[in-house]
């Protein structure tokens, strides 16, 4: 059984993103799209690009694009930082606030039914023994590159 978990582990957020994008299909968001003004919105305004896209585990460059595209719609700002204005700090519009109220909540619905026949109890041991597991693996990943940075000549 232990052979399977990784799988699992694997399957589930695709399978997630599944449910949820065919739910947000009607609203005609891409999972790039609303994934990105999901995270934005969690994060808080003003976060720059590159903190945006390592949130989001993407590369910055790849994560303009979609940017452009959600400008375009009137949904986020782009404004360059005092400091440095080659960067550029996002901002989410008062359009985009209904639009991330209709995302959470059938993010919130497709949470209930995944989660369905458990128990708070279980829901909160689930989350410890993630934690634990993606603990292990940030240690693992760790110990890897400091090993691979140690064996380079």
């Amino acid at each position: 059984m232990a052979s399977t978990i990784g799988f699992r582990i694997a399957r589930l957020p695709h399978l997630w993103r599944s449910i949820i994008d065919r739910r947000l299909a009607p609203l005609g968001l891409t999972q790039t799209r609303w994934v990105t003004l999901y995270h934005l919105w969690r994060m808080g305004n003003g976060q720059t690009q590159c903190e945006l896209a390592r949130n989001i585990g993407v590369e910055a460059p790849s994560l303009v694009r979609t940017l452009s595209q959600l400008e375009s719609q009137g949904l986020i700002t782009r404004q360059a930082c005092g400091n440095d204005r080659r960067a550029k700090r996002i901002y989410l519009t008062d359009e985009a606030l209904p639009l991330l109220e209709q995302i959470d909540a059938i993010a919130s619905k497709a949470r209930q039914e995944m989660l369905a026949g458990l128990s708070d109890q279980q829901i909160q041991q689930l989350e410890d023994w993630l934690a634990h597991i993606e603990a292990n693996g940030l240690a693992i990943q760790a110990q890897d590159q400091e090993a691979e940075a140690s064996s380079v000549p």
